[in-house]
C-alpha cells in the first residue's frame, strides 16, 4: 500500500476517512479511544502543510437523513480541544473547504444517501473533495462503502495512514510469518459467529484456546451437561470436527477442567466453582475456573506469538470477569508478541491498565476477524490495487 508519511502534501488538501464512532450518552463522549488512536494522522497531515477534512461515520442514522443525535459535532469538539484548534463540521459536500492548516470533519457520512451500498456517484464526490485521500479507518475497512472503498479507487491519489498500516503489520505479524508457538484466543456467545475464524485459525496455530459460550458448545460436544448455559446444541458435530482437525494438525485445543457458575447472569450473583463434569442442571457456566486459568497459562508461557479476541466470560459482570482478567495478566506479563482486538479484550486490557504491556491493541473488532477469518478486507484491496 502507497503510505500516507511518504507523501508530500504541503499546501494539498487531504481527506482522511476515520473511525471516530465513539460511545456518547446525552450528546457526551463516553470513550475518546478511536479520537486519541486518529490524533496523530490528523496531527501528520497538519505538520505537513495540508489542510484537512476528515470524514466518519457515527452509530446507525437512517441513510440520507439527518438526526441531532448522531451528529459529529462533540467529536469535533473534542477534536479541536486535542489540536488546540477550531475544528468546524461541514453539513453538506458543498462547504467541506479547507485551507492549509485547518481542519474541519464532514457531518456524519451515513448522513449521505448512497454510502452503504458504494454509490459511485458519491464516491466519486468524496474523492474529489481534495488532492489526497487517506484510508485511515482499520475499524470500518471490511466494509465496500463509498467513503472506506468507493472513494479510494476513484480518489487522484490515495494511501494508508499511519493507524491503517500498523494494524495490517501488526496482523501481519500473526498470520504470515509469526514467531512460534503461535496461540489463538477466540472467545464470544457464539460457535456459528466464528465458524470460518476457527476453523482458518486451525491451518496456521499451534495452540487454539476457546472461550465464553464457544467453549461451552464445546463443552457439550465431549458430552459435559452445561445446565441452563448459553451454546448451540446445532453446531455440536461441527465442533466435533474441529476438535479432531486440531487433533490431525496436531494443534493444542485446550478446553476448560473447572467453571464458575450461577443461577442467573446478573451482578453480585452468588457463583460457584465446579468441575466440568459437576455443573448443575439449574444453574449457567459464565466464567473458567482456576485450576482452568492455571491450565491456560502453563499451556501459554511458552507461546511466541498471541492473538486475543474476546472474553473467557461473561467478563463485564462481575465476578464473573476473573477468568478474563487473569488470562490478561498473564499475557501481559509473558514474552509473547500479544495483538488484542475486539471490545472485551480491548476494554480488559485497559480497565486494568495491561495495554501497555501488550504488542499491539488493534481498533477494529469485525475487520480483526474478517481478517483471522482469511478474507480479504475492500478497503485494503483498493489500497493495494491503487499502488
Amino acid at each position: 500500500m502507497k503510505k500516507f508519511v511518504d507523501l508530500d502534501v504541503r499546501g494539498k488538501t487531504v481527506v482522511i476517512r476515520q473511525d471516530l464512532n465513539v460511545p456518547m450518552k446525552n450528546g457526551t463522549i463516553t470513550n475518546d479511544k478511536r479520537i486519541r488512536a486518529a490524533l496523530p494522522t490528523v496531527k501528520m497531515a497538519l505538520e505537513k502543510g495540508a489542510g484537512v477534512i476528515l470524514i466518519s461515520h457515527l452509530g446507525r442514522p437512517v441513510e440520507g437523513e439527518y438526526a441531532e443525535e448522531f451528529s459529529l459535532k462533540p467529536v469535533a469538539e473534542h477534536l479541536g480541544k486535542a489540536l488546540g484548534m477550531p475544528v468546524s463540521v461541514a453539513r453538506e459536500l458543498s462547504e467541506a473547504k479547507v485551507q492549509p492548516g485547518q481542519c474541519l470533519i464532514l457531518e456524519n457520512i451515513r448522513f449521505f444517501k448512497g454510502e452503504k451500498k458504494n454509490d459511485p456517484e458519491l464516491a466519486q464526490k468524496l474523492a474529489d473533495l481534495g488532492d489526497v485521500y487517506v484510508m485511515d479507518a482499520f475499524g470500518t475497512a471490511h466494509r465496500a462503502q463509498a467513503s472506506t472503498e468507493g472513494a479510494v479507487r476513484r480518489a487522484k491519489i490515495a494511501c494508508a495512514g499511519p493507524l491503517m498500516v500498523s494494524e495490517v503489520e501488526a496482523f501481519g505479524r500473526v498470520l504470515n510469518a509469526p514467531k512460534r508457538p503461535l496461540a489463538a484466543i477466540i472467545g464470544g456467545a457464539k460457535v456459528s459467529t466464528k465458524l470460518g475464524v476457527l476453523n482458518n485459525l486451525l491451518e496456521k496455530v499451534d495452540i487454539l484456546i476457546v472461550g465464553g459460550g464457544i467453549a461451552n458448545t464445546f463443552l457439550a460436544a465431549m458430552g459435559h451437561s452445561v445446565g441452563t448455559s448459553l451454546y448451540e446444541p446445532d453446531l455440536l458435530e461441527e465442533a466435533r470436527k474441529i476438535m479432531q482437525k486440531a487433533k490431525d494438525k496436531g494443534c493444542k485445543l485446550p478446553l476448560p477442567v473447572d467453571v464458575v457458575t450461577a443461577k442467573e447472569l446478573a451482578s453480585g450473583q452468588k457463583s460457584t466453582e465446579v468441575a466440568v463434569e459437576q455443573v448443575p442442571a439449574d444453574a449457567m457456566i459464565l466464567d473458567i475456573g482456576s485450576k482452568t486459568e492455571a491450565l491456560y497459562a502453563d499451556i501459554l508461557k511458552d507461546a511466541k506469538t498471541v492473538v486475543w479476541n474476546g472474553p473467557m466470560g461473561a467478563f463485564e459482570t462481575e465476578p464473573f470477569h476473573k477468568g478474563t482478567v487473569a488470562l490478561a495478566t498473564d499475557l501481559a506479563n509473558g514474552q509473547a508478541f500479544v495483538v488484542v482486538g475486539g471490545g472485551d479484550s480491548v476494554a480488559c486490557v485497559e480497565k486494568y491498565a495491561l495495554a501497555d504491556k501488550m504488542g499491539y491493541i488493534s481498533t477494529g473488532g469485525g475487520a480483526s476477524l474478517e481478517l483471522l477469518e482469511g478474507k480479504e478486507l475492500p478497503a485494503i484491496a483498493a489500497l493495494e490495487a491503487r499502488s
